[in-house]
């Protein structure tokens, strides 16, 4: 049959038309689940069987097989520019960070100056009482053991000196 259609024939390529256009819409809509596109890709693929009907081989195989091919890798060639395009207008359509980031960047960078900075504004015990909570993760507790003194003058440093640093950060 596919040979008739190969050679122009058009009420074969009818009666082809016939036994593969159920199967190649169905597979096209499964994959596209879109009953418009199934029929623009189905009809593509069609047209393309109607045009290399010549390449067929039946001996390698079978009429379905050979249309279910080219409907397959069509739909999902569909499927990926949808996709493709869909993912396009998601960014362009992403809405502009409301902030500079290199000016963000650089305030933190000051900031971190500024506090390295004032770090050295409190003695050097509330500092390393300071270093040891803060940094280290001690509680009050702990951080007394660590330097051999009592809790209550681990406090007593530690709000001394946060004191100094708020006073030096200008926060208020």
């Amino acid at each position: 049959m596919l040979g008739s259609v190969a050679r122009g024939d058009q009420e074969a390529f009818e009666e082809v038309y016939a036994q593969l256009s159920g199967p190649v819409y169905g597979l096209v809509l499964r994959n596209l689940r879109d009953a418009a596109q199934a029929e623009e890709v189905a009809q593509e693929v069609l047209v393309e069987l109607w045009r290399t009907a010549s390449r067929y081989e039946p001996s390698r195989r079978g009429a379905t097989s050979w249309a279910l091919t080219p409907a397959h890798r069509r739909a999902v060639d569909r499927v990926r520019t949808v996709q493709a395009g869909k993912e396009r207008e998601g960014r362009a359509a992403a809405p502009e960070p409301d902030y500079d980031q290199v000016s963000e960047q650089a305030e933190i960078r000051l900031e971190h100056q500024q506090v390295r900075r004032c770090l050295a504004g409190p003695t050097d015990v509330q500092r390393e009482s300071i270093t040891l909570a803060y940094y280290g993760g001690y509680s009050y507790r702990e951080v007394a053991e660590l330097l051999g003194v009592g809790p209550a003058a681990i406090k007593t440093r530690m709000r001394d000196g946060l004191i100094r640093l708020r006073d030096c950060m200008g926060v208020r």
